[in-house]
């Protein structure tokens, strides 16, 4: 079973053009969004409806909820309010859209008759803007893992891609941070996605087993920097794209 996982595309449609042209390309069995498909851009219409369009199953990420509780009538006079702008760009199909995203996915694998559980989720099972980091305290980690049931635990939020494994009881767990698709923040401009491999011969015994493959897509930065600039949006968005910061 090959997954194909993504997630925080913010608006970034170049960038979510560019994953999908590589990604057609390749074999894989399923595709999850881990969220965030709005925000620092101008482009979240368009990034729902092809999600949409493709029928991927997608979780909702804090910038997906914060659509929610914003007006949309609010004047935009102020710097708050500019920031804000990108998530005034949905229209009322897109923000329905949003409103019923799931807070998690949980694909439940028999492997020689072991449960193998992968979790997905944005920030954390326990916050969907919790930072689970590549440091974070291995305790807390398995924590986490524990309360969700998870053997996989995969991420997002985060923006900076990681695979960790911890070792609990004579099982590898595995803590997998997708990375960023539309805004990295790890130095490398390329968009960022993971191809997870999971099959008969996977087994939380052998933490080589199960395979966890960072793929990096090049795609228009520039393209994307430049519509943020003739937007009311703060240029530092822009700035971040071409630096990935």
């Amino acid at each position: 079973m090959k997954i194909v996982l993504f997630s925080d595309v913010h608006a970034n449609l170049p960038a979510l053009d560019a994953f999908f042209k590589d990604i057609d390309t390749k074999e894989y069995d399923a595709i999850y969004c881990l969220g965030d498909l709005v925000g620092y851009n101008v482009w979240p219409n368009e990034v729902i409806a092809e999600i949409r369009r493709r029928k991927i199953p997608t979780i909702a990420g804090n910038h997906d909820i914060k659509v929610k509780k914003l007006r949309v009538d609010q004047h935009l006079n102020d710097e708050e309010a500019l920031v804000n702008y990108a998530y005034h760009l949905g229209t009322e199909t897109s923000r329905q859209y949003l409103k019923n995203l799931p807070c998690h996915i949980k694909v439940e694998f028999k492997q020689n008759d072991l449960p193998l559980n992968l979790m997905l989720v944005h920030g954390s099972n326990r916050s969907v803007s919790e930072y689970v980091l590549e440091d974070l305290d291995e305790t807390y980690v398995l924590e986490l893992m524990q309360e969700s049931g998870a053997h996989i635990f995969c991420c997002g939020h985060t923006h900076k891609p990681y695979h960790r494994v911890i070792e609990s009881e004579g099982q590898h767990l595995h803590v997998i941070n997708i990375g960023a698709l539309g805004k990295p923040k790890d130095g490398d401009v390329r968009g960022c996605y993971v191809m997870l491999t999971i099959d008969e011969n996977s087994s939380l015994d052998n933490p080589d087993s199960i395979t966890v493959e960072f793929c990096r897509v090049e795609y228009d930065v520039e393209k994307a920097a430049k519509a943020v600039e003739e937007s009311p949006l703060p240029n530092e968005f822009a700035d971040r794209l071409r630096k990935a910061y």
